[in-house]
């Protein structure tokens, strides 16, 4: 297979926000135009390894599923699919993870982040989540995966599974997937801390703009987002030691597409009581449509259920046979 092929994935965990947008899906819409194919997952096996409401896991999949197609993935190019609708996810979890060292688990940072003191009594999907992470990759044969800083580990422990099962059963039958770092892919810090990544998980929802905030919500959040007393100054250089004031500068360049350095000229000198407003304006302006597009998307959930529908059977297309193959492969009687 020479075909450039893309997977990427966001769990259905709470709102997707302004850093999710800003730095993966808009950047999806980027690789879905610049050909090759695209496959789209909202993993919710994922979402479960650790409490989560299950009441509500079906709306937060179809709303991550809107965000999605609000925010520009179009399903006539990308396949947009919920790994749970595609058996071949576990079942190739499972066979990659008889063949995953425990030593390389343990050292993953986010079982550490997200077990912290209590990692005796974590489930075995939080301990094992990289090798279903791992089989998502593998089992469409991706070849490019747009990766943040913290997937990078995963995407590598992919990549030794792959050699691992090539390796095994002489075979040169999974790919090694390639990183796809995105220059222009933006970092969204907290709008309460700019040391801190803007985060779904976070307590406090003032901490992020949601995709679903109204233009109310998100002139509220931008108007009480922490920054200090000085003025903007003229370099960026000057801006690396005041990590809220970059934040907010981040976020309006990229809203605005323009370089950040042109920014500080724009607004060299002048005060946050002058900046947040021109912030509020251009986030309104940016994030209204997607807003409108998803409540339109969500007041019809059978539109939303066919679009997955077939995401997934263009999914099953591909993932079933090398299912099939790697059974056979590895000698199953079938």
């Amino acid at each position: 297979m020479t075909t450039k092929r893309i997977l990427s994935c966001m769990q259905p965990t709470s709102h997707l926000h302004l850093g999710n947008y800003l730095g993966a899906l808009k950047n999806w819409v980027k690789l879905q135009d610049e050909g090759g194919e695209c496959f789209y997952g909202v993993v919710d096996l994922h979402a479960i390894t650790q409490p989560y409401d299950n009441d509500t896991l079906a709306e937060a999949t179809r709303e991550i599923a809107a965000a999605y197609i609000a925010g520009g993935v179009d399903p006539e190019k990308s396949a947009l699919f919920v790994q749970s609708a595609i058996p071949g996810h576990s079942q190739l979890m499972w066979l990659l993870a008889t063949m995953t060292q425990m030593g390389k688990l343990e050292r993953m940072t986010q079982f550490k982040d997200k077990a912290g003191k209590h990692k005796e009594r974590a489930g075995l999907g939080l301990f094992a989540y990289p090798v279903l992470m791992a089989a998502d990759i593998l089992l469409y044969k991706a070849t490019h995966v747009p990766v943040g800083d913290d997937q990078k580990q995963h995407l590598e422990l992919a990549r030794d599974v792959a050699a691992t099962f090539n390796t095994r059963y002489n075979r040169n039958f999974f790919i090694q997937p390639e990183p796809v770092i995105m220059g222009d892919a933006t970092r969204v810090m907290s709008l309460r801390d700019g040391t801190q990544k803007m985060s779904k998980s976070a307590e406090s929802d003032m901490s992020r703009i949601n995709l679903t905030d109204d233009a109310d919500m998100i002139a509220k959040k931008i108007r009480k987002a922490k920054t200090d007393p000085e003025p903007l100054p003229e370099t960026f250089k000057e801006l690396e030691e005041r990590p809220e004031a970059l934040n907010l500068v981040t976020i309006y360049a990229a809203l605005a597409d323009k370089k950040k350095e042109r920014v500080l000229r724009e607004f060299a000198g002048k005060q946050f009581s002058e900046f947040k407003p021109a912030l509020v304006d251009i986030a309104v302006e940016h994030l209204a449509p997607i807003t409108q597009r998803m409540n339109e998307l969500l007041k019809d959930k059978a539109e939303i259920d066919r679009i997955l529908q077939s995401g997934a059977e263009q999914a099953r297309e591909v993932a079933d046979p090398v299912i099939e193959e790697t059974m056979d492969i590895m000698g199953f009687w079938r």
